[in-house]
């Protein structure tokens, strides 16, 4: 019967061919994607840090041994499990290996729930290792100084990885999201959590500045290149050399210097106006656009070349009407940042505000939120929400979710309410809301609510 380990990888190396065909068969009808080599080396190329499966080795084979793949598959990641397959006269060998980090060892001959059972604890373990790397390297970005990118749903926690995996990758990045979504933030983030953080991170609005000042903003000038230019001026491009050059509302930028971008993009080198000289670039350029520049370059409003060399990495930032879930989170973020900032108390927020608030569609989106939370800082329940006396309609207020859905939305709400009108206490939450400790707690993990994030 095929088991919940379906598709979970493991690579059995024996160059006993009987061996392997039945070992490889019976993990096979347990659901594992095997993978059967004769020799070790091939294995190598299969393996990386976040490999979710397991490795089975003979310790006697043709060319690299056992043993030594151990240590190289240590090499590559110490955490990765290694279980070997050993003869009568290798015990003692495989004994000192586990010593030295194998997982564990099964003896030739060896009964087939043997293997199964050493394989699934081995996966077990390697599971909850990827599994705390994963969450220490998000603890990390969150607590980390600098921007950050908070929310718990899918596509906000996807966005997150992604960023996260391309931070320090060469390419450059182009990042469209609808306006107030927090572009320039995420532009910052990349920066902050990639090689580039010790050096500049360079911004300018290519909609923003005039037309006949944007060549200069970027490139420079020498003294005398034009009318005015009555000394040198280092550009943006030269001032990001080893940081990032973020360009906002790229599809502002003027079709003439849309090619020399694109060539400086190629070449990774400008010419200040009025001079000859190249000057050689090692930067990052991150993009973005609130427009689907693919839609621009097909109606001619922006050079096609452009956008593909642009588009090499994309990161969508989605509106704020798509992630409503994270809403209380960010509500409650900008708020502490607020009173901090005002030095005021936060003001509790009803429970029929935070409905207003998870069924608003939030045309302005994060920045949007961020406005409304200072205001509501500032001045307390005298703070309208420009929303709240619109009528909100059946399609706005469910978009589309189920009865149940509609319910376990809006209990989180008040759970989230209660929480943050109590800091984060448990026992005065358990009390407002005459829930049960077990059946509070369970709720909490459902939404993933943490009384930490209330404490003020």
């Amino acid at each position: 019967m095929m088991s919940d380990t379906a598709a979970l990888p493991v690579i059995l190396i024996d160059d006993e061919h009987h061996i392997r065909m039945a070992a490889g068969q019976t993990l096979e009808l347990d659901g594992y994607e095997v993978t059967t080599l004769e020799q070790a080396e091939p294995a190598l190329g299969l393996i990386g840090t976040d490999w979710p499966g397991v490795v089975v080795t003979d310790i006697n084979l043709p060319g690299m041994d056992g043993l030594e793949l151990m240590r190289q598959v240590r090499a590559i990641d110490a955490d990765l499990p290694v279980i070997l397959i050993t003869g009568h006269g290798d015990i003692s060998m495989a004994v000192s290996a586990i010593r030295d980090g194998a997982y564990d060892f099964i003896e030739k001959p060896f009964a087939s729930e043997l293997l199964l059972d050493v394989v699934r604890r081995a996966l077990d373990k390697r599971s909850l290792t990827l599994e705390n790397r994963r969450l220490r390297d998000e603890l990390d970005a969150q607590s980390a100084p600098g921007p950050r990118i908070i929310g718990n749903t899918p596509p906000i926690v996807a966005l997150r990885q992604l960023s996260r995996s391309v931070a320090d990758m060469p390419a450059d990045i182009l990042i469209q999201a609808e306006t107030g979504c927090g572009k320039d933030l995420l532009a910052r983030y990349l920066h902050e959590h990639g090689k580039r953080r010790e050096h500049n991170f360079v911004a300018i609005n290519c909609g923003a500045v005039p037309e006949n000042l944007i060549e200069s903003e970027l490139f420079g000038h020498e003294a005398g290149a034009f009318t005015d230019a009555k000394t040198q001026r280092i550009g943006k491009f030269e001032h990001a050399n080893g940081g990032t050059l973020f360009l906002d509302e790229i599809e502002s930028m003027p079709m003439a210097l849309q090619i020399k971008l694109l060539r400086v993009l190629e070449e990774r080198a400008i010419e200040r106006l009025g001079s000859n000289d190249v000057i050689p670039l090692d930067l990052r350029v991150i993009a973005a656009t609130k427009v689907d520049l693919k839609q621009e370059a097909a109606a001619g409003r922006f050079r096609e070349d452009l956008y593909y060399r642009l588009n090499v990495v994309r990161l969508d930032i989605p509106p704020l009407r798509k992630r409503r879930e994270d809403i209380p989170l960010l509500f409650q973020h900008f708020a502490l940042i607020a009173s901090s900032q005002y030095g005021r108390e936060i003001p509790q927020l009803s429970a029929e505000r935070m409905h207003s608030l998870m069924t608003h569609d939030w045309p302005g989106n994060v920045r949007e939120l961020r406005n409304l939370a200072e205001r509501y800082v500032l001045l307390g329940e005298s703070c309208t929400f420009d929303f709240d006396n619109r009528p909100i309609t059946l399609a706005e207020s469910t978009d589309g979710m189920t009865l149940s859905e509609q319910v376990e939305r809006f209990e989180k709400m008040l759970i989230h309410t209660e929480l943050g009108r109590h800091g984060g206490s448990i026992k005065d939450t358990l009390a407002s809301l005459g829930l049960p400790r077990k059946t509070l707690y369970d709720k909490m993990k459902k939404y993933g609510l943490d009384k930490n994030d209330y404490k003020q």
